[in-house]
């Protein structure tokens, strides 16, 4: 599973420099320029070295896409903008897994064992304990729920467009044609743009400020800042959606979601430090408690799952 834990670092990376991007140029111009520049470059990958538009499984990853880069991903910048990267991303992953595990019970009919959703209830748990209001998170109530029910829809469309991108690899088998990495992140990021596209032009078009920290009026008077929120956009775009969507595809070709989604979500652990470092978003002692519950519980299901 050395794909998923090398995804889990691009995603944590790419947590933070989209947080950064998006409080200063606001959540739909962060989104849609990140994947604006992730889609040529995965373009490039997919129409040189991959397969391009081919494959009878292209309508599925732009079905995948169409929900996990498109709707999780718009939700997904607004979490950041109100919780924080390192919250959000452990809402995001956590809750992922046992919704993908429901998800593939209910579609493709994979049984959930007593041992499986204990698991998934450790897991909801924990996320409960760490993101219980406490002073050090410095939010205002109703910013603290609207973030966590962002990063809860963020969670569906990651765990729902997982098992569609299982489904999808499954019909490319059947076909007899191998799908990498990169081209299937590249037919995915195609039916996400759309939405990210629709979602600027209606927010601009009618005016709606969905930005909670929104600083671009000091761009016109700071040159420098808007050069670092491009570069952040750029950096997310490179870790996020190319690198590690590709690794996370990668995975996905390999094991089944239920083993892929446990994996990531390691990833708020991940971002601890990296938030620490870069932010200086110091944890709260609960909040470290609650992730350590939280990803304790997805390793077991990922345990139980591997030994079934």
């Amino acid at each position: 599973m050395f794909a998923a834990f090398i995804t889990t670092i691009f995603f944590s990376l790419s947590a933070i420099f989209a947080s950064r991007s998006s409080r200063i140029l606001g959540v739909a111009v962060a989104n849609l320029g990140r994947m604006t520049g992730a889609t040529l470059m995965l373009a490039i990958w997919a129409h040189t070295f991959g397969q391009g538009l081919r494959g009878a499984s292209l309508p599925w990853f732009l079905v995948s896409g169409f929900i996990g880069y498109g709707l999780g991903d718009v939700a997904l910048f607004q979490a950041f903008t109100r919780i924080g990267p390192r919250l959000t991303m452990m809402l995001v992953h956590c809750l992922a897994v046992p919704i993908a595990a429901v998800i593939e019970n209910i579609w493709l009919g994979t049984s959930l064992r007593p041992a499986e959703i204990v698991c998934a209830c450790v897991i909801l748990g924990g996320v409960c304990i760490a993101l219980t209001p406490v002073r050090h998170l410095n939010l205002r109530r109703n910013l603290l729920w609207s973030g966590v029910f962002f990063g809860a829809c963020a969670g569906f469309g990651q765990g729902f467009s997982a098992v569609i991108s299982r489904k999808a690899y499954a019909v490319a088998v059947s076909t007899g044609l191998h799908i990498d990495g990169g081209t299937a992140g590249y037919q995915r990021i195609l039916g996400g743009i759309v939405v990210a596209a629709g979602f600027m032009v209606l927010t601009k078009g009618l005016r709606w400020n969905v930005d909670v920290v929104h600083e671009a009026q000091a761009l016109v008077h700071n040159p420098q800042l808007k050069s670092r929120a491009w570069m952040f956009v750029a950096l997310n775009g490179l870790a996020g959606p190319v690198l590690g969507v590709a690794c996370f595809q990668w995975a996905l070709s390999m094991s089944p979601s239920g083993i892929v989604l446990p994996i990531l979500a390691v990833t708020p652990v991940v971002t601890i430090p990296l938030t620490y470092l870069i932010d200086g978003d110091r944890p709260s002692m609960r909040s470290m408690v609650g992730g350590v519950i939280a990803v304790g519980g997805t390793v077991a299901l990922a345990l139980a799952k591997a030994s079934h």
